[in-house]
């Protein structure tokens, strides 16, 4: 099953709360993706509380056309289950 973002709500600072396909909800810290010159000014918290849920893409987007991969936002938002830490090994985001 491939994982999409369902729903997103900024509630402050870099941290939203997030919903997704496989019935999963939580809240994911953004911060650490704000990196680089398409996020730099997602750093402005006015401009990242913008986001909204692309559709076709099945993720979040911010008007000056970042994205991020659902599997991250995922990560970032269940990184300390243990019954998902296999997954993110996998995904690549643990070793």
């Amino acid at each position: 099953m491939f994982l999409h973002v369902t729903a997103a709500k900024h509630i402050e600072d870099y941290r939203v709360e997030v919903s997704f396909n496989n019935g999963k909800k939580g809240i994911a810290d953004l911060a650490e993706a704000l990196k680089g010159p398409v996020f730099e000014s997602l750093r402005n918290k006015t401009s990242f509380s913008r986001l909204q849920v692309d559709e076709e893409l099945e993720t979040i987007v911010w008007p000056n056309g970042a994205d991020l991969a659902p599997e991250y936002i995922y990560f970032q938002a269940f990184k300390h289950e243990p019954e998902l830490q296999s997954q993110f090994k996998q995904w690549g985001y643990i070793s």
